[in-house]
């Protein structure tokens, strides 16, 4: 395994929003001094509820997984998809949000 690359504790970020399924979320996003993106939080409208619980843990697993060294192309490819091809899920949509830039 290769070890975690960490991130400054001061750095520059980007937030935006989206909705999925009627539900309103919040993206804040950080990226190495590379270009690459390092790490990605996502917030749901309705602070503690499920959707929100749901998607702040798995905005942090994605965020260890890019620290650790997957791109965030392999990540955008592991998320649920449609026929259409887009995500299924709210970090599935902020993934590819960030990978497009």
């Amino acid at each position: 395994m290769s070890a975690r690359e960490r991130l400054p504790d001061r750095r520059p970020s980007v937030s935006f929003d989206f909705e999925h399924d009627g539900l309103r979320y919040r993206v804040t996003a950080s990226h190495f001094a590379d270009g690459r993106p390092a790490e990605v939080f996502v917030n749901n409208h309705r602070y503690a509820s499920q959707a929100d619980l749901f998607v702040r843990d798995a905005a942090i697993l994605a965020s260890l997984a890019l620290q650790f060294g997957a791109p965030i192309g392999v990540l955008c490819a592991a998320v649920g998809r449609n026929s259409a091809g887009q995500p299924t899920s709210p970090i599935g949509m902020a993934l590819d949000m960030i990978a497009r830039g």
